[in-house]
């Protein structure tokens, strides 16, 4: 009967540790940015936002030039001009001055509309290829390992290789 306890126990201790060990989960990491800067698409969507951003630079500033001169000008004529031109003139600054400052926010929020236009299906992309990827192999957590995302230890298994095999990079 002592055997049969004894026997009993240790059939009790084996099914728990076996079934203590399945219930743990599987868990990996990535750095998601590092990621996503290899990204070829990433490099393409960096430049073209660049080549948008300098357009609209060189836009605003032959604005600023226009602006300049055509202010030089009337500061130069003021005293040859009769106070109503100088009024009126006055006001085309302004409303110059107006245009310019509102032609920057369109342009700030077209290049923010065409950035987040680019990035979407890049980090669609890479989400899914990460999902593929865990799912594979069995994860059930990816932790993200950007620094200042919140991961204090990464010892897990590291995705990147992986994923950048599956995205084919």
């Amino acid at each position: 009967m002592k055997q049969f306890k004894t026997l009993l126990f240790a059939a009790l201790l084996f099914i728990g540790a076996t079934s203590f060990s399945n219930a743990q989960s599987k868990i990996a990491h990535i750095n998601t940015n590092e990621l996503i800067e290899a990204m070829p698409q990433m490099k393409t969507a960096k430049a073209e936002l660049e080549k948008l951003s300098k357009t609209y630079e060189a836009e605003i500033q032959g604005m600023a030039t226009e602006y300049q001169n055509k202010l030089k000008q009337y500061q130069a004529e003021v005293d040859t001009k009769t106070e109503e031109e100088n009024t009126k003139r006055a006001q085309e600054v302004q409303t110059m001055e107006q245009s310019i400052r509102q032609y920057q926010g369109q342009a700030q929020q077209d290049l923010q509309k065409k950035e987040s236009e680019l990035l979407k299906p890049i980090f669609d992309k890479a989400k899914a290829a990460i999902q593929k990827v865990a799912k594979a192999q069995g994860f059930q957590y990816v932790l993200d390992s950007t620094q200042g995302s919140g991961v204090l230890l990464a010892d897990g298994k590291d995705l990147m290789a992986d994923v950048k095999k599956e995205l084919g990079f």
